[in-house]
């Protein structure tokens, strides 16, 4: 890392990456921090992303891709949006409650595999195994804790995902009774919310459950078929912002630097393999990304732009997280 990516990414037209900059890498001061969190809330990017849930119905799907406030939620999270900011209370009791609703959590013994989920609503147990995509209500618990409202519903969905949890410490929606792993993309999310939120509230439970899933990433080096040397997807080795719910190295760096477990060398090779993807001018590019950029509300699409793709161009949101990877890991 120069000094002069650093200055790059201080003097940013973005606030949010100036916000981020300074609190998850720099360290800075919390006054200055917090004026920075404030700056980013008044920010152009913020209100793109609130002006769709404000004017959105509270009776309407809030995680439709990638417009919903489910997600709209999730982004202010990992933007570090301020805290307990009474603005987005509304927001996160639409959310809570929609995956709290007893139709989306209702368990129903399934003798057979189904492919159709509406056949089956709910969460159903096929072969002694809840069937259920839990980076919904992980996403859910993350953003609540992340935003600071953590209340008797935060709790109930941390119970859940721990009464869901597969026997090697993961999730997976998949109904096929052949599938017997947990899902990379179903796990880490969940994985993420249950660790803040034990750590917020004091539940024990929850942080063991929490590094019970995280073996599941670590058995496999995070990205690599387990006891081999092949790589699961070649979109894993990626880099994207945002993820949403899918799953790169980057982003599964991220949740492990947050819960202090970089220093296990089962990372290393992850780690080797974000530093080889920094450009000449110390930053790192996006190479792929999950969202189409839109001038209206669409499914799948998204009214921020977040930098697009280059595999010359520095990505500011990728540059400022795997930073502060790197920082974590004690690589910068």
């Amino acid at each position: 890392m120069t000094m002069s990516t650093i200055e790059r990414l201080q003097n940013s037209d973005e606030a949010a990456i100036r916000a981020k900059l300074h609190k998850k890498v720099l360290e800075s001061e919390e006054s200055i921090c917090e004026k920075l969190s404030h700056d980013m809330k008044n920010s152009d990017r913020v209100k793109t992303l609130l002006s769709i849930a404000n004017h959105k119905d509270p009776g309407e799907n809030p995680y439709e891709k990638f417009c919903g406030i489910h997600w709209t939620l999730a982004l202010l999270a990992d933007l570090e949006y301020p805290a307990g900011d009474s603005d987005i209370k509304p927001f996160v009791d639409i959310v809570l409650d929609y995956w709290l609703d007893e139709k989306r959590i209702k368990e129903r013994i399934v003798p057979k595999e189904t492919p159709k989920y509406k056949s089956y609503p709910g969460v159903p147990i096929i072969d002694g195994r809840a069937r259920r995509c839990a980076s919904q209500q992980g996403n859910a618990l993350y953003s609540a804790v992340k935003l600071g409202f953590i209340d008797y519903r935060c709790e109930r969905l941390a119970k859940l995902l721990i009464r869901w949890q597969w026997p090697d410490g993961g999730w997976n929606c998949d109904r096929k009774t052949a599938a017997t792993n947990s899902s990379f993309m179903e796990s880490l999310i969940p994985m993420h919310g249950l660790y803040l939120y034990g750590v917020a509230s004091g539940d024990k439970q929850a942080v063991n459950h929490s590094y019970k899933t995280a073996e599941i990433f670590l058995k496999r080096n995070l990205f690599m078929r387990k006891g081999t040397d092949e790589i699961i997807k070649p979109e894993f080795v990626k880099l994207h912002y945002p993820n949403y719910w899918h799953y790169d190295i980057l982003f599964a760096l991220k949740v492990f630097a947050d819960m202090d477990l970089l220093s296990d060398p089962r990372c290393k090779t992850a780690l080797d393999q974000l530093e080889s993807k920094r450009l000449p001018d110390g930053g790192f590019p996006a190479e792929g990304k999950y969202y189409k950029h839109v001038d209206e509300p669409k499914n799948g699409g998204s009214l921020a732009n977040w930098g697009g793709t280059s595999k010359k161009k520095m990505n500011e949101f990728v540059s400022v997280d795997a930073l502060y990877v790197l920082k974590k890991a004690g690589r910068v």
